[in-house]
């Protein structure tokens, strides 16, 4: 039995593509935002049809549903992805600048108490 790769390892098989061009399995938020528009495209279709009994225009609601759902998902998922990255990139040079500048005269947080160096008043 082959142990499960874990949730960040990318999986060595062939990769499941929605339509044959998205890659539902690397790209980032593209599983959420179809699983939410699945589910949008169900409720629109179901609930337009359970109000009005007309079958066509509840596939076309349906469908508009996923298509706005998904969109709408993709799009706040995508924003707080760069958001996220951009903090990331903040704190990684932060980190970066710490440990470059530790211990030297270029330190911000080292306390200089004596300006002068080894100057005396007499």
């Amino acid at each position: 039995m082959a142990a499960a790769p874990e949730a960040g390892e990318p999986r060595k098989g062939k990769p499941f593509k929605l339509l044959g061009i998205l890659d539902v399995e690397n790209i980032p938020c593209a599983r959420d935002s179809t699983l939410y528009g699945s589910l949008g495209s169900v409720v629109a279709g179901l609930g337009h049809f359970l109000f009005t009994s007309r079958i066509r225009r509840s596939c076309d609601v349906g469908i508009g549903g996923f298509i706005l759902v998904t969109l709408g998902c993709w799009f706040h998922c995508r924003y707080n992805y760069a958001k996220l990255r951009i903090q990331e990139r903040l704190a990684r040079e932060g980190i970066k600048n710490k440990i470059l500048y530790e211990s030297t005269h270029l330190d911000p947080e080292r306390k200089q108490t004596n300006s002068g160096g080894s100057s005396s008043s007499n």
